[in-house]
């Protein structure tokens, strides 16, 4: 639910204006720190799941909220918690996991 919850009010604030954009970025910003509070405590570093949220969560934060610092400390994070991690991965998994890292 989570997932939908936040893209959904991500496309809402892209299109929104005034308090009703702030409203929509602000119920979105609930949802993707919930997501990965979620994804941090359940999934590893590598998981193609969570790399998606958080390249997703980066680019909320880059054209939504309009934080490029904020935004790169979040991929670079997720980028740091997944490298050790990639030797250990099935091969499918691999190239999922390097393909969103990329």
């Amino acid at each position: 639910m989570l997932c939908k919850e936040k893209s959904y009010y991500r496309y809402l604030a892209e299109i929104k204006t005034g308090d009703d954009r702030n409203e929509a970025a602000d119920e979105s910003l609930k949802a993707y720190e919930a997501a990965t509070r979620i994804a941090e405590e359940e999934l590893p570093s590598t998981n193609p799941i969570r790399l998606d949220l958080a390249l997703n969560h980066s680019v909320f934060y880059y054209e939504i909220l309009h934080l490029p610092d904020r935004a790169c400390h979040i991929t670079k994070h997720a980028i740091d918690e997944a490298i050790p991690g990639l030797d250990s991965l099935s091969q499918e998994t691999y190239k999922h996991s390097s393909h969103i890292k990329q």
